[in-house]
């Protein structure tokens, strides 16, 4: 198995997101947490959403303490468009305008298809795609006035192909990377990009819950499920949220302005376009 390679520390050195205002949903753990702490020590002012005001303030404080940040936070369901516009408005009143957003608030629970009720299909659907194309909404009309933005959406490889198990979770991610493209199209002209990235398995606690839900299940050891799962990478191993977070920041950067409507696969091989 291979290991996980060390983050770089030159995207730090020279603060290339100072002044600028990045706002990342699902921020307070697992690949949101990982990916705002990119941001804030590339120089950005940060601004955070989650259900959890709890997570949501520990990390916010990480971000202070460790990296000297602005922080905004605001609890709320990213599949509520009340939530959403309370939250972008806060974040907006306390930085100005959004420069850099990466929605990266969802849900991946499993249900086979026959099995599947319609609450099950349309809570996934609103979180993961609705979501997205509110959060979109709220920041590209201002991004376009002002030439400028980065906007990154979290899919995953479920989103460029098929998985059992999963049809409201591929559905929704094949309805994000979409969406991207689309959206990527019509900005093009406009200093705006629009990228996904598709990470594969990622070693987070979502995917130890997972994990917890076979054993529970199946009583199975841990151990085997976990092993099961990083098979399905030709490396061996779970992506970690480094890795993630190190291409959202690529992307984010003011040098990226022509990498636009990709959909980039950070899973180890496991799928490739």
């Amino acid at each position: 198995m291979t290991e996980a390679p060390k983050p770089s520390a030159n995207m730090f050195a020279d603060k290339p997101l100072a002044g600028q205002h990045a706002l990342v949903t699902g921020g307070s753990r697992g690949i949101g947490a990982t990916v705002s702490e990119y941001l804030a020590r590339m120089g950005a002012s940060i601004s955070l959403t989650a259900r959890n005001a709890d997570t949501l303030d520990a990390h916010a404080k990480t971000l202070r303490d460790a990296h000297g940040a602005e922080v905004f936070t605001s609890a709320g369901d990213m599949s509520k468009e009340d939530n959403i516009v309370v939250a972008f408005e806060g974040a907006v009143d306390a930085f100005g305008p959004v420069d850099i957003l990466v929605a990266n608030a969802g849900i991946g629970k499993s249900a086979p298809f026959h099995r599947m009720e319609l609450d099950f299909w349309q809570a996934t659907i609103d979180l993961n795609l609705t979501g997205t194309f509110l959060c979109c909404k709220q920041v590209y009309p201002a991004m376009r006035e002002r030439g400028y933005g980065r906007i990154v959406n979290i899919a995953s490889t479920v989103g460029l192909r098929g998985y059992p198990y999963i049809a409201a979770y591929s559905a929704s991610k094949h309805g994000v990377v979409g969406l991207t493209r689309s959206l990527a199209l019509e900005a093009a002209k406009t200093g705006v990009t629009v990228n996904a990235v598709c990470p594969g398995y990622t070693d987070t606690d979502l995917v130890d819950e997972a994990i917890d839900v076979i054993v529970g299940k199946t009583g199975r050891e841990a151990g085997s499920v976990r092993g099961e799962i990083e098979s399905t990478s030709p490396m061996g191993r779970l992506i970690t949220t480094e890795e993630v977070a190190e291409t959202v920041a690529w992307l984010c950067l003011p040098s990226s302005a022509a990498i636009t409507g990709q959909s980039i696969v950070v899973a180890g091989g496991s799928v490739t376009n």
